[in-house]
């Protein structure tokens, strides 16, 4: 499967923008009489101005179609790609400018996009979700490698005055709060993303790490919606085509875009328990956003979000939210579009930033995420290496109660050590491709100090193994040879990069270093410290799973041969021969595990994690 990179966007907001006091000169006044909700919808929003295709006469002045076409033209100008190299294009709207053929087919007519297969999503704003995971699973899979996908919204054309004049619905030129509420939040205007398998040679690309899409609709009635008025009781048994003639539908109101009030608020509930799921997943840990491109449609939800997520333990700094809303308006289905594409241009991005994308839909209730991350133009530091793929160090068993408890618990160590140490700085940077080399030469020297301490703290370990245990004991003392093979390793691969050999020699432990140091000597010098058992499941995990992942990344980003890299790559093979795990996997499996002992093995493994990560956060600090 491909990786999937947005390399290049743009939008297309038509006319000038139009401020609040301007509004009425464009969608009109209900029976020439000024809206006396205006304001107060106004001030709910935030919105300070907004784009529409329409004149002051309330003619259109630009097609969605023609829209979707000319942000598609920004959006390739300068790209790696042009309109004859698309093979697939995906579109989304809430309300196209016909009713047939589909949205895509008039976008690829209108742009010029040469032969290749389309997709037309249509639903309310997380139609745009659907079009870009569409074109995201289409590239991923070999199956595009030129993926193009798009949005356009044209709502002011449904809330000019003149589409009210025969509606009986008008009371005291007023509209309903259901509708009316809709023209002072609603805009127009489009935006598109090319989508390819690998990033831009020229800027900043958005690689896209995953897509979710979940749809509600099974627990709830219709929120947001045209060609029907709900019943009484909220049922809908009539709809636009069913009336007599058009004519009908439109004096009944058939046709005006509504929302319901009484439950338009659940979609903020809705969007915030996706959320925590997706932390509860895994998909999303929330101190590793770096921008959180959020889709509110109005200001008035901005509150509930926050409130929500801070009941819930997660706060996100307001430094990190980014909206246009204030500026552009709501362009519904083409918001993420223009929000990523005005990121992007904003110079704000840093190469290795997490953005995640949050699109939720009130039509009847559907939440859209993405998480993206910035890479670096033409893949300079792209890695090949998949760093980001969790998975324990396997131990064999033999099906005994306590062995099997035991390796259960050690495991659920592991994933949340594993994920935890993708947030350390040095870690982050290894991943994202931004790290120096003479910030690998520091991480160098900041283990070698703790690792010179390995060999000796399983020696003391050994010494203090009774009798009784003596093929126990015999493992720790070939584990503490090994040990020290690790450190001069370390030392050359230091000297191979233009480190001081004289700085080995004089180099302190950082603070974390000392802590893990200290500790290991403290549980060492116990009677029978089987105990320490589990910082071997959390240090020879390390080598098991992760170090040579780290290696070959560091090797592809900074150019480096093996002999400045293999104290990482080397524990890789080491570790996972039968060597230092079949002698962790020959102690747990002999008497001496009992539930008591089990339980001390799970504790030091989790004070072991988190040393061990505050010895890679605290680089330097002695």
């Amino acid at each position: 499967m491909n990786k999937v990179y947005i390399t290049a966007t743009g939008q297309f907001l038509p006319n000038t923008p139009v401020a609040n006091e301007e509004m009425e000169l464009y969608i009109g006044s209900i029976n020439n009489t000024p809206s006396r909700m205006k304001d107060i919808f106004l001030r709910k929003n935030g919105i300070k101005s907004r784009y529409y295709a329409l004149d002051t006469q309330q003619q259109t002045t630009h097609q969605a179609w023609q829209m979707a076409a000319n942000a598609i033209d920004n959006c390739l100008h300068g790209a790696p790609a042009d309109k004859q190299d698309i093979d697939f294009l995906s579109t989304a709207t809430t309300q196209s400018d016909m009713p047939v053929p589909g949205f895509a087919s008039m976008v690829q007519g209108e742009s010029g996009i040469g032969a290749c297969t389309i997709a037309s999503h249509q639903s309310v704003c997380a139609s745009s979700i659907m079009a870009i995971q569409n074109a995201f699973m289409h590239v991923k899979a070999g199956q595009a490698g030129n993926a193009l996908c798009c949005a356009a919204e044209l709502p002011s054309r449904m809330f000019k005055a003149s589409r009210f004049q025969h509606q009986h619905i008008v009371k005291d030129n007023e509209l309903p709060a259901e509708i009316d509420f809709l023209r002072w939040m609603l805009s127009d205007g489009a935006g598109a993303m090319l989508l390819q398998p690998t990033p831009s040679p020229t800027q900043l690309s958005l690689e896209i790490e995953w897509v979710d899409l979940r749809s509600y609709a099974h627990q709830f009635d219709v929120c947001m919606y045209t060609g029907t008025n709900k019943d009484t009781d909220g049922r809908i048994t009539k709809t636009w085509l069913d009336y007599a003639s058009m004519s009908d539908a439109d004096r009944n109101g058939a046709i005006n875009l509504k929302q319901d009030m009484g439950l338009v608020d659940n979609i903020v509930k809705l969007g915030i328990q996706r959320f925590f799921e997706l932390i509860d997943e895994g998909k999303v840990s929330p101190d590793a956003i770096d921008w959180l491109v959020c889709h509110y449609s109005s200001h008035h939800f901005k509150k509930q979000i926050t409130d929500l997520l801070e009941k819930g333990g997660v706060v996100i700094p307001a430094h990190k939210w980014f909206t246009n809303l204030y500026t552009t308006g709501n362009i519904g289905a083409a918001s993420i579009f223009a929000m990523l594409d005005d990121l992007l241009r904003s110079g704000k991005l840093e190469e290795g930033q997490q953005l995640l994308c949050m699109v939720p839909e009130s039509g009847r209730f559907i939440t859209g995420y993405m998480l993206l991350k910035v890479v670096a133009p033409g893949g300079k530091r792209f890695i090949t290496e998949d760093i980001a793929t969790i998975k324990a160090p396997a131990i064999r068993i033999q099906e005994k109660p306590v062995q099997e408890w035991l390796v259960r618990q050690l495991t659920g160590v592991w994933f949340d050590f594993e994920r935890s140490l993708q947030q350390v700085p040095i870690v982050k940077k290894i991943f994202n491709g931004q790290l120096k080399m003479e910030e690998y030469k520091r991480l160098l020297l900041n283990l070698r100090q703790q690792v010179v301490d390995g060999s000796q703290w399983i020696a003391r370990a050994a010494s203090n193994v009774s009798m009784q245990y003596f093929h126990v004991r015999s493992s720790f003392i070939r584990h503490s040879a090994d040990e020290h093979r690790d450190y001069q390793i370390l030392e050359k691969n230091y000297i191979n990069c233009g480190g001081n050999e004289q700085d080995l020699y004089t180099g302190e432990k950082n603070i974390g270093s000392e802590a893990l140091s200290a500790y290991m000597f403290q549980r060492a010098s116990q009677p029978d410290p089987f105990d320490l058992l589990g910082g071997m499941f959390i240090i020879e995990g390390l080598g098991n799973r992760v170090s040579g992942k780290w290696g070959r990344a560091i090797q592809q980003q900074l150019h480096l041969n093996a002999d400045q890299v293999s104290f990482f790559i080397y524990h890789e093979t080491s570790d996972s021969n039968d060597n230092h795990f079949e002698r962790f996997e020959n102690a747990i499996q002999s008497d001496l595990l009992t539930q008591e002992m089990a339980a001390r093995i799970v504790k030091t493994a989790k004070v072991v994690a988190r040393l061990y990560r505050m010895q890679l956060e605290e680089l330097d600090n002695i």
